[in-house]
């Protein structure tokens, strides 16, 4: 396989891993709340750089891999976390996991427990376990640019999406992988700062669920009929 080819492939299949995954996803819904109360700019600059920070960290993890690991398991661990992530939102979707309280109305809650503003963080909550920290970068940064920078970036970590980043690197081209989960990420954190709180309601979890499951199950099929990379 071709360096171009093998950029386009890593590229699509991580451009495709971030839409089946954040398309009404936590982080998705922190972006349209927020922006509905502060710039969307703003929102929109605070959270891609934090989706971007993740990105970059997720694929320099999944690049190290293969040199601690051997291709063959590094190449199967990613295939199996495929297939895993694939089953599992199938699963959520057949057995209507979504129902009751949705993602929306958690992360609503989160955010009205929280504070409003790094400048209000105390010992509770997610941004006031970084208060000194962001009581230092509040003086130079938009405190609202923070706020989201941080949400974003504690709801991200450790999330399916991150973890598929890193099997995805492990497997197809670093460079392919970071400029389409990047771009992923913009286009999912975009409508979700344009459309804001009418778009998050119309979102239909259960559905969601079954696009982002059949196209994880079909890139661990694909994964399978590759093979270990050479």
């Amino acid at each position: 396989m071709g360096m171009g080819s093998g950029f386009i492939e890593g590229f699509l299949k991580s451009w495709g891993v971030i839409l089946a995954s954040e398309i009404g996803d936590k982080t998705f819904f922190i972006a349209a709340i927020l922006a509905m109360r502060h710039s969307r700019r703003v929102v929109f600059a605070g959270a891609m750089l934090a989706l971007a920070v993740m990105t970059i960290l997720a694929v320099l993890l999944g690049w190290a891999a293969p040199n601690l690991i051997s291709k063959k398991w590094t190449h199967y661990g990613a295939t199996a976390l495929f297939f895993f992530f694939g089953a599992r939102m199938l699963y959520d979707a057949v057995t209507n996991a979504h129902a009751g309280e949705s993602e929306l109305d958690e992360v609503e809650k989160e955010l009205q427990t929280s504070p409003k503003s790094p400048k209000e963080g105390g010992p509770d909550g997610k941004v006031g376990r970084l208060h000194p920290l962001l009581s230092a970068l509040r003086r130079v940064v938009s405190p609202v640019l923070l706020e989201a920078f941080t949400l974003t970036f504690l709801a991200e970590w450790g999330d399916r999406s991150q973890i598929a980043t890193i099997g995805l690197a492990a497997a197809s081209d670093v460079f392919g992988v970071t400029i389409g989960g990047i771009v992923g990420h913009a286009m999912c954190t975009g409508a979700a700062v344009l459309g804001g709180k009418h778009l998050a309601e119309h979102i239909d979890e259960r559905m969601v669920a079954y696009f982002g499951g059949a196209l994880f199950l079909i890139f661990g099929g694909h994964s399978l009929y590759t093979g270990v990379p050479e």
